[in-house]
């Protein structure tokens, strides 16, 4: 068994990093997945507020939506910090409507307080939440001391559930709103090495599916958005917490998994040249159509994307298992789009 093992050892001795940007970013150009959007105020009158905007996703996020004419909210945490300043001098410089708010999403007071001054901002309910903000680590899942485990869960599944739960009220009330969880081609497949970041990413899936059986009625769209492999700051960030991690395990721990724990702690690039501004075109795009068309989920990447013939199966295995239910409704008009 061991030598029919070889070549995946081989591989993963370049760490779980190096294993997740092979499978993630394939042989991908930095060709936009969604097309260039309209310049100007495709999304004028839309308030939209993001989490995690001090990088990747959500900072080209944050720009772009503001650029298309929406009132945006940028959130991060730990203010006063660079990255919020740079941010708001370029909204002033380009006369973009940005506001930077403090949210650390794994603070429920900071998620309540944050929410409700975007809402009075705004003039009442959010039209788009846009829960982006997620980390990740590397190693077995045996390394994943609970520190760490208790640490990802609570950004990248806790901290979208405290999100939608503060921003629901107010959309229920008016009767409309879309909320977008942005997951990972990784929430549907496994590459080992890669920690909890999968299990996190699954259960996303699953809390986002399901909340978007049970808004539809109300008037709200739920969006999930698999990302694959994109060069942005999460791999420099997750090599950060991943040598933490490293360092307060053990060294008989560590040895019972070497070709998964050597490369824990190295800083690697899991998108190579791919276009990270793809997954905002991609929400905007989707923020632009008709209420009650948009899709339950958008895979986004220019290269191999093998989560659609998963989604499309679960798709199929939903209706077949509660479509000719009372639930059918639900699932039809999510479903059927």
């Amino acid at each position: 068994m061991t030598k029919d093992l070889n070549l995946s050892r081989r591989q993963l001795m370049l760490g779980a990093s190096a294993a997740g940007m092979a499978f993630t970013a394939g042989a991908a150009s930095a060709q936009s997945q969604s097309g260039a959007q309209p310049a100007g105020n495709g999304l004028a009158g839309k308030s939209v507020l993001i989490t995690g905007t001090s990088s990747g996703f959500g900072r080209l996020g944050a720009e772009h939506y503001a650029r298309l004419g929406a009132k945006v909210f940028a959130t991060m945490r730990n203010l006063p910090r660079p990255e919020a300043d740079e941010l708001k001098a370029l909204a002033e410089e380009e006369g973009l409507d940005i506001t930077v708010l403090e949210i650390d999403i794994t603070s429920d007071e900071q998620v309540r307080t944050g929410v409700a001054a975007a809402e009075k901002a705004a003039g009442g309910a959010l039209d788009v939440l846009i829960n982006n903000a997620g980390i990740s680590f590397s190693g077995p899942i045996e390394v994943q001391d609970m520190e760490a485990t208790q640490q990802i869960f609570d950004t990248n599944v806790f901290g979208a559930q405290r999100m939608t739960r503060a921003a629901l009220p107010a959309m229920r009330a008016a009767g409309s709103g879309q909320i977008f969880n942005v997951t990972s081609q990784l929430g549907r497949l496994i590459v080992p090495g890669l920690a909890q970041y999968s299990p996190t990413k699954f259960a996303l899936e699953a809390l986002s599916e399901q909340l978007a059986y049970e808004v539809v009625s109300k008037g709200i769209d739920v969006t999930i958005i698999q990302p694959g492999g994109y060069p942005t700051e999460i791999w420099e960030n997750s090599a950060i917490r991943s040598a933490e991690l490293k360092e307060r395990t053990s060294e008989a721990l560590l040895s019972a998994y070497p070709q998964m724990t050597d490369g824990m702690g190295e800083s690697r690039n899991g998108g190579g040249s791919t276009d990270p501004m793809d997954v905002p075109r991609a929400i905007a795009e989707i923020i632009m159509m008709p209420a009650g068309q948009r899709p339950l989920r958008r895979a986004v990447h220019p290269g191999a994307k093998p989560q659609i013939p998963i989604n499309e199966v679960s798709a199929q295995q939903q209706m077949a298992m509660l479509g000719s239910s009372g639930y059918g409704p639900m699932l039809k008009a999510v479903l059927d789009r």
